[in-house]
């Protein structure tokens, strides 16, 4: 077996392998075991889940293999993955299970796993689970009688976790006389997006907000938000707003329809709280594939910054690192830590919203303090993942792409950590150039590896 383990924890189709019951219940069973190490008392781990149809498979697999060692189980059915990582916290529980793959397509799904701090397990956390796995050391560890594990629902998470969200907003602020229009991507944040947005005085138009389990991020969401424009602009709504599946992202639509990566939101986020003295540090955390653009924005703010690694748990760490409060991706995926441990797509929606009130400027001028380099990302799927460096015709035609943009962009080739796929990422000084370099070094990839 390959590593369990990527870049957001475990992935794949649902029923295949990695993704079986066979796999999610052991997975549960090596949970709760490291859970049990750290406490002499009664455990208990939260699982929640985004609105895929395998997820009640999987959901009993898990609840099984945790009850089999002697750990409680606290069921709060489809939530947005931060609101786990809250309410693990809230309930002090040992650790948050969530079954979910985010913003892939609901064939496939996954389990993201959060500790009793409401943090992503790091890297040596989630070796040891996989290493129990692995090893079978834990296969004969059978509890009986009253000390086999019981599950139970927790029928007010939902509520709990919309006054976390609404208690992010400035109290001295409201959505009043905002319309909104928030895509749900028929996940997680159908019910409780549509609820935090419309007590806190907005307006609401809510679509995709109907999941049936095979619909989910389906042409919808933070990856696919033409239906999003198209709303706004119908509606003549002031925002549209975008989720994923699991409610961790969002992406921006301003009142013209034009779309607003997370690299805007940081953007507009670091200058305001640098102008209310709020930055710590004055440090905004980014990853490599931030666009240009957003560097060269920080530079005329003043705004120092660092590049993580692509991954929320890597923007988390460089955050705690160097002592920062704000962070994330180009993807949507932002953490502030002064409200959550984690990407919160509903959270940071609100920070930008904060901005937008106290401001009184609509999201189109807002964003105009970034203007974006000519960008393509290509995402081509692969049946291996041999090290880059060693796949000879791409190094070299990374190389040649590398030399022809001299100082003028950069080339990113890269492997994802949650799909069997390969990302080609080209910025440069044209349009021409960078979609002309991408899709060349797009079709040495397929020849390569496909």
């Amino acid at each position: 077996m390959g590593r369990l383990f990527g870049t957001d924890g475990v992935r794949g189709v649902a029923n295949v392998a990695p993704m079986t019951v066979e796999m999610v219940l052991e997975i549960g069973r090596a949970t709760a075991y490291a859970c049990k190490k750290h406490h002499q008392r009664r455990h208990s781990i939260l699982i929640g889940k985004d609105t895929r149809v395998s997820g009640y498979m999987l959901e009993n697999a898990l609840t099984a293999g945790i009850c089999s060692m002697g750990v409680d189980v606290l069921l709060v059915g489809p939530m947005p993955t931060p609101g786990i990582a809250f309410i693990t916290r809230s309930m002090r529980a040992d650790a948050g299970l969530v079954i979910s793959a985010s913003h892939n397509p609901y064939q496939d799904n996954g389990i993201k796993i959060f500790s009793h701090t409401g943090c992503k397990l790091p890297d040596a956390e989630e070796n040891e689970i996989e290493a129990l796995i692995t090893s079978g050391r834990i296969k004969d560890i059978r509890p009986t009688a009253d000390e086999v594990g019981k599950a139970r629902r927790i029928d007010d998470a939902a509520g709990r976790y919309i006054v976390f969200c609404k208690n992010s907003f400035p109290d001295d602020l409201s959505l009043e006389g905002l319309k909104i229009v928030l895509d749900c991507a028929n996940g997680a944040t159908y019910k409780i997006a549509p609820t935090v947005f419309a007590e806190l005085g907005a307006e609401v138009i809510a679509i995709h907000d109907k999941p049936n389990g095979a619909n989910i991020n389906l042409n919808c969401g933070s990856q696919h938000t033409q239906d999003l424009r198209y709303k706004v602009l119908e509606t003549r709504a002031d925002v549209g707003l975008a989720f994923d599946g699991d409610g961790d992202r969002v992406i921006a639509v301003d009142e013209k329809g034009n779309e607003l990566t997370g690299d805007h939101v940081l953007a507009i986020c670091g200058k305001h709280l640098k102008e209310q003295g709020r930055l710590k540090n004055n440090l905004v955390v980014t990853t490599v594939m931030a666009n240009f653009g957003l560097y060269r924005a920080f530079k005329q703010m003043g705004i120092d910054y660092e590049a993580a690694q692509v991954g929320d748990r890597y923007v988390l760490e460089a955050m705690k690192q160097r002592d920062a409060i704000i962070g994330g991706e180009a993807s949507g995926h932002m953490i502030f830590l002064g409200h959550h441990t984690t990407g919160d797509g509903i959270v940071s929606a609100l920070q930008l919203l904060a901005v937008r009130q106290r401001t009184g400027q609509p999201l189109s001028e807002l964003a105009s303090i970034m203007q974006m380099t000519p960008q393509r990302l290509i995402n081509v799927d692969v049946k291996r993942k041999p090290p880059l460096d060693d796949v000879a015709p791409l190094t070299a035609a990374i190389r040649d792409a590398e030399n022809e943009l001299a100082d003028q962009g950069r080339v990113l080739v890269r492997y994802s950590g949650t799909q069997s796929m390969c990302r080609v990422m080209v910025e440069g000084p044209t349009e021409e150039m960078t979609d002309r370099l991408a899709y060349s070094l797009a079709d040495v990839v397929r020849k390569s590896l496909v």
